[in-house]
């Protein structure tokens, strides 16, 4: 018999609502219980041991079943039809193994990433987005969430300081695809002329934190700059952009007949969640008219904090700004920022002509645009800003802001527990500058004379907390590689006690 849908027999009507009630319900059956585990663990957790759930009769770690990819691959037994499809019974099963084996970062031990688990109304902002399926290029085919976007980013500009009238800002693919755009927008604004001509006779130099993001030079390999243009700027023992190293490596490049272009500053670094120091760094790309960008993919939320918000003081200086809230504020993933002063810099920087698409250019007032993609490097754009705005009206910038301070007072407190162990030592300040905690394992407080050795005993402890359910990240050090936790907004107390109990049972493991 013929199908419809994928599902059901064909007819001259639609029952795509009453198949996709029928869907939504079974895969919910299986969702509640993949975040419920995750609930249920946390006790487990508190104590540092172990937590399962049965499956198939079989104990699973509620945060992971570890495989390898060839172990993988077997397991999940993937086939997709040549034929008839394999319906409900088929799409089901696929899930239940997408679920199995998958990390669960619902978990209270997940503490490895910039990002962690989605909220409730996250998972509502998702399926929103989901069942409209529009693009957010043009405002016909978008009107609600072009509105959502332009006011949003506007709202969230103005907390940074951005206060102009046209201060504002556009959602991007990640933070990488922010930093890109604030690339392309400084180059064709500075030098307008690259917009048609190219780079040209120039040879632009990028400078950044030398703790910077390696987007920087994945952006100057898209812009034709060259990654060995990208001069990293020393810093200090904290982690923070030295000022008057950039300044040096700004007049050694001119000396040298290069461009200085762009200089990237970061609001909460990767590994150590460094602030740079803004004004300072503003005063010297005024000085050479470079363009000051501020990478605050992951520190930008503390803006939300008036204990925490000192640490962007300067950051109204820049001519533009990053912020992920898909990290520290656990908004869902994807959704980043891109905000400015000026949204008619970037649209003059980016604006190409396409009549088949911008339409609405001769309707608009002078410097106000409203379709997105005119001020953008993509065309297909998912309307990502709506899962900040969402969660915005559920929680309030008061709720935000509680959330950021239990989380800050949450990493200061395992730094503490970090410090105040003899078998560590502690790499971070206390409290740290961010939500990331660093440290060693050090019986006794003395490392091992060799850095390889230090990394070996760090990479092997980490692998062993995974059973324990604690999924912790590591990153380079000059003594070696060390532990890098990293706190979220949904963590609990319990949770960063149990992980130092779990840390201690297997450092004597290891010992």
């Amino acid at each position: 018999m013929a199908r419809v849908n994928g599902n059901g027999p064909a007819s001259s009507g639609l029952n795509r609502a009453g198949e996709a009630e029928e869907l939504l319900d079974a895969v919910k059956g299986l969702i509640i219980p993949f975040i419920k585990a995750a609930d249920e663990a946390v006790p487990d957790r508190a104590h540092g041991v172990p937590s399962c759930v049965k499956s198939e009769g079989i104990p699973r770690n509620v945060l992971v079943e570890s495989l390898k990819p060839e172990a993988l691959v077997k397991q999940m037994q993937l086939s997709l039809p040549e034929n008839e499809g394999t319906g409900k019974e088929g799409l089901l099963d696929v899930v239940s193994k997408i679920l199995r084996y998958s990390v669960n970062t619902w978990d209270q031990g997940f503490l490895d990433k910039l990002y962690a688990s989605n909220t409730p109304v996250g998972l509502v902002a998702d399926l929103l987005l989901s069942v409209l399926n529009t693009n957010l290029h043009v405002y016909q085919v978008s009107p609600a969430l072009s509105v959502i976007e332009k006011l949003t980013a506007q709202r969230l500009a103005n907390l940074f300081g951005f206060t102009g009238p046209r201060a504002g800002g556009i959602s991007c693919q990640g933070g990488s695809a922010s930093n890109l755009t604030s690339l392309v927008v400084a180059r064709n604004s500075l030098y307008p002329e690259t917009r048609t001509e190219g780079n040209g006779s120039h040879t632009f130099i990028l400078f950044t934190s030398a703790h910077g993001h390696y987007s920087v030079e994945k952006s100057a390999l898209a812009c034709g700059i060259g990654a060995s243009n990208v001069w990293p700027v020393p810093v200090d023992s904290e982690g923070r952009m030295i000022p008057k190293e950039l300044r040096s490596l700004i007049l050694r490049a001119k000396a040298d007949g290069k461009t200085p272009l762009y200089v990237n500053a970061t609001a909460g670094t990767t590994v150590m969640g460094s602030f740079d120091p803004f004004e300072e760094i503003s005063s010297i790309c005024k000085e050479f008219n470079l363009w000051m960008h501020i990478d605050a993919s992951w520190g930008g939320p503390v803006v939300f904090s008036a204990k925490q918000r000192g640490k962007l003081a300067g950051a109204h200086l820049a001519d533009s700004l990053t912020i992920n809230p898909h990290k520290m504020m656990n908004v869902p993933v994807t959704c980043s920022f891109l905000l400015t002063g000026d949204m008619g810099i970037f649209h003059k920087a980016n604006t190409l002509p396409a009549g088949y698409l911008f339409h609405a250019a001769e309707r608009a007032e002078p410097g106000d645009t409203w379709d997105l993609a005119d001020l953008t490097l993509q065309c297909g754009r998912r309307g990502d800003s709506l899962k900040l705005a969402l969660a915005w009206i559920y929680y309030g910038a008061a709720g935000f802001e509680r959330q950021l301070d239990n989380a800050f007072d949450l990493a200061a407190h395992l730094a503490s527990l970090i410090q105040q162990n003899e078998n560590f030592v502690l790499v971070s300040s206390n409290p740290p500058p961010s939500l990331q905690v660093c440290f060693y394992y050090a019986p006794g407080g003395k490392l091992a004379d060799s850095p390889e050795d230090n990394t070996r005993t760090t990479r092997t402890m980490v692998e062993k907390l995974i059973p324990r359910g604690f999924m912790v990240d590591y990153a380079p050090g000059e003594k070696g590689s060390f532990f890098r936790v990293v706190v979220n907004c949904q963590t609990l107390r319990g949770t960063v006690e149990g992980l130092a109990k779990a840390l201690e049972d297997v450092g004597r493991e290891e010992a």
